[in-house]
């Protein structure tokens, strides 16, 4: 990876408050092809509905005249996401719709709801499960969480509520300390986990406000990041991970197995160890989630096993992910 100057990231605005950030994301991928001296990529671009997005502090750890470099790989709207591929048609590939039981509520596994918190994302993963998801007609901060949190109170198998989106962490503190607040008062609920990229893509996201709200939840807490290379980490994600662990959160890292991102032995072993060097533990290596648009980033599932096969034997069992699938009407993550 190459070091990213100080004045670059002084003209990046990467000193700002995590809103001005957020605010000053790219949205043009031309715009983008030109900061990395990328040019001549540009015929290669798509105008996709589910458009680009990505904030400055995720582009700075990109390399420059480098096309394959795999966190540009992972954000730029190519013109492959417009093959039509065999098995590579679905909207909702996992069967979220089939799963929801309330305004904003999925429940697909015993003792656990998923919310669907907001569609907002800090950044626009070209190969998302969710990149169809009608997020303007179901998500649970409608009637400030009222309904959501009823049908959760009235449900008493459910012991363990899960933050997703979009990114939870794209709303205020405020926000999520209302609905917190609320989740407090039913007395079946133990544990809370928040599945999101802030703290790889928009470290700053993760302030003394967010971490104050997180030490004085009444659930055991667990983060899981979403970081599928090693070049994802740096100082900035490695403080943003501290003060997560620091507040008292359990941080784990699920990753997508990516044809041309992590598809070799020797960057999943480096995500691995970078990974809990910065204070997460892997946690699973999701294959990919076919939905329409991203069957470039296909791995076999033969592939895969033999990967996941060599990891473990290049690795110590702590750091070796669970290899899964999710699969529509199952009762728990399918291992490979």
């Amino acid at each position: 990876m190459i070091t990213v100057s100080v004045s670059f990231q002084a003209d990046f605005g990467l000193d700002a408050r995590w809103q001005e950030q957020w605010r000053d994301a790219i949205s043009d991928p031309v715009e983008l092809l030109t900061i990395l001296g990328l040019e001549s990529e540009i015929p290669r671009v798509t105008d996709s509905p589910f458009k680009l997005r990505v904030p400055k502090a995720f582009v700075a750890k990109m390399r420059r005249g480098d096309p394959n470099d795999p966190l540009l790989r992972q954000v730029l709207p190519i013109i492959d996401e417009n093959r039509v591929v065999p098995g590579f048609d679905a909207l909702d590939p996992v069967g979220d719709a089939s799963a929801r039981t309330a305004q904003g509520v999925l429940q697909k596994y015993q003792g656990r709801a998923l919310l669907i918190t907001t569609g907002s994302c800090a950044i626009h993963c070209r190969y998302c499960f969710r990149r169809h998801y009608p997020y303007s007609d179901d998500h649970a901060a409608t009637s400030a969480w009222h309904d959501t949190v009823e049908a959760l109170r009235a449900d008493e198998s459910v012991e363990e509520v899960i933050l997703s989106g979009g990114d939870p962490l794209s709303m205020s503190t405020r926000k999520l300390r209302e609905l917190t607040d609320q989740l407090a008062t039913i007395g079946h609920i133990k544990r809370l986990r928040i599945h999101t990229r802030l703290p790889n893509v928009l470290p700053a996201r993760i302030d003394d406000e967010l971490a104050d709200w997180i030490a004085t939840l009444p659930f055991n807490v667990a983060v899981v990041i979403h970081a599928n290379h090693a070049n994802e980490f740096d100082a900035d994600v490695d403080q943003a991970i501290a003060q997560l662990r620091n507040a008292g959160a359990m941080v784990l890292n699920q990753a997508v197995l990516l044809r041309g991102i992590n598809d070799d032995v020797a960057t999943l072993k480096a995500l691995s160890e970078r990974t809990f060097a910065a204070g997460a533990l892997p946690y699973y290596l999701h294959v990919l989630d076919r939905v329409q648009g991203a069957a470039h980033f296909d791995v076999s599932d033969d592939e895969a096993r033999a990967l996941h096969r060599e990891l473990a034997k290049q690795l110590s069992g702590y750091l070796v992910p669970k290899l899964v699938r999710e699969i529509e009407g199952e009762t728990g993550k399918t291992p490979l």
